[in-house]
């Protein structure tokens, strides 16, 4: 009996599997979709980001709200109509009778009519729309220096992903490099020429550089996460940079000239300055309400006791209104106006030293990234003198391998820091072209 059982069990596992794989076989493979590729060079992303990040699209919608609120300003100084239309029915108290009050029978009345009004002379309005003009000024400033910043940030992430890219490319030639040694000191070592010591030193070394040979992998596709989101584009692309990372070959401005590209260009230059002429309009505006201000009003339209019995009535009127005393309040309205005419002032210098120190640490930068980037250079040459050096002594000499382990380490180190002066450098010409309102015209 308990064999049998065992029998049965079996049986049913075995159909189970045999239902299982029959399913299997008749579900069609899901073939897995390939991501578009999306191939950028450096001026194409910094165009992209102007068009697709979340950032400058925000800013253009605070534009058209700025717009918007000009509109409205405006619309105070134009002619304002309106239409009304009315049908009541009413009676009117007569007064006392006998003691009983009398009212009249009820009556209908029809009124159609048009109201037009405009102001003649309000110097408060006429400033307040210029200051809303300059506001609106103010916000494509403000877009603008959402743009210059948001390209400059794209940008650098561009070289981000470029150094990775060339980090990840450098550790693969260190891993061939050692594998073909290992292989060497391997054959030396089977002829008696070298020992299993050469072997293990030079093969932790390849380990190692598997190790950050995985981390640059991994580097690489981070940094082309961020690339995408600032770019603000779908994340499901296969992003590919079409530049590389070479040594800038623009001369370095001098400081005077750059000084006064940044000057002309920088947008947040324009925008303070746009800023103090709207608060220098809201306060004329604010002073303004002490003049006196003339409006024009008028009437025209139809009415009876029914639509068909109408005549028609007029009212057509000039206001002059005089302000004599308000309980202080404007005064304070134009203290406070004031008091923001001069905060704007001050900011303006507060901008104007902001820039200057981004141009000069630029300068700086600049200037000392590329003396980096030649050290760097001879630094890389020497290396590899000193490796194959190492190669021919240990291949004539029969030395140990520690010679040529450290000259190897070298290598790595001048190939590292190679890679690091040319970020620098490219770096540094960004925050540059950023410092001078220039960020747009990098290639």
């Amino acid at each position: 009996m308990k064999n049998y059982k065992s029998f049965m069990w079996v049986l049913f596992v075995g159909g189970l599997l045999c239902v299982e794989r029959s399913l299997a076989a008749e579900t069609p493979p899901q073939i897995p979709q390939e991501m578009p590729v999306l191939k950028l060079s450096l001026h194409d992303a910094i165009e992209a980001a102007l068009d697709k990040s979340p950032q400058v699209r925000l800013y253009k919608e605070r534009i058209e709200a700025a717009r918007s609120a000009s509109r409205t300003q405006l619309g105070a100084l134009l002619p304002n109509v309106a239409g009304s239309s009315k049908f009541t029915n009413q009676t009117f108290f007569l007064g006392t009778i006998g003691g009983a009050p009398v009212r009249t029978q009820p009556f209908d009345i029809a009124d159609a009519r048009g109201t037009l009004s405009q102001s003649i002379f309000s110097w408060s309005l006429i400033e307040r729309w210029r200051a809303s003009r300059a506001a609106l000024a103010v916000s494509e400033m403000e877009a603008d220096t959402t743009k210059n910043d948001t390209m400059a940030t794209v940008a650098l992430h561009y070289m981000e992903v470029l150094r990775n890219a060339e980090t990840a490319n450098a550790r693969t030639a260190n891993v061939e490099l050692y594998k073909e040694l290992v292989a060497f000191i391997k054959s030396r070592q089977s002829g008696g020429m070298a020992t299993g010591l050469d072997t293990a030193r030079l093969e932790t070394q390849l380990e190692n550089e598997r190790q950050r040979l995985e981390l640059a992998k991994s580097d690489v596709e981070r940094t082309k996460l961020i690339l995408i989101n600032a770019l603000g584009v779908n994340f499901d692309v296969n992003l590919v940079l079409t530049d590389e990372l070479t040594a800038p070959e623009t001369p370095i401005p001098t400081q005077g000239d750059a000084m006064e590209v940044a000057m002309a260009n920088r947008p947040e230059m324009k925008a303070q300055q746009q800023r103090i002429q709207v608060s220098r309009l809201s306060l004329s505006s604010v002073k303004g309400e002490r003049l006196p201000s003339v409006q024009a009003q008028g009437d025209y339209g139809l009415i009876g006791n029914q639509v068909n019995n109408s005549t028609s009535t007029y009212n057509v009127g000039v206001t002059m209104s005089i302000p004599i005393f308000d309980g202080g309040q404007r005064e304070g309205r134009i203290g406070e106006s004031r008091s923001h005419l001069l905060q704007e002032e001050i900011k303006l210098d507060v901008v104007t030293r902001q820039i200057t120190m981004e141009l000069r640490e630029a300068l700086v930068t600049l200037t000392s990234a590329k003396e980096q980037l030649r050290i760097a250079k001879d630094g890389l040459k020497a290396a590899m003198t000193e490796v194959q050096l190492a190669r021919e002594r240990f291949r004539l000499l029969s030395s140990n391998s520690l010679e040529l382990s450290n000259a190897l380490f070298s290598l790595v180190r001048a190939r590292d820091n190679m890679i690091d002066g040319l970020f620098r450098a490219n770096a540094s010409r960004v925050n540059l072209a950023r410092a001078t309102g220039q960020v747009e015209a990098l290639r």
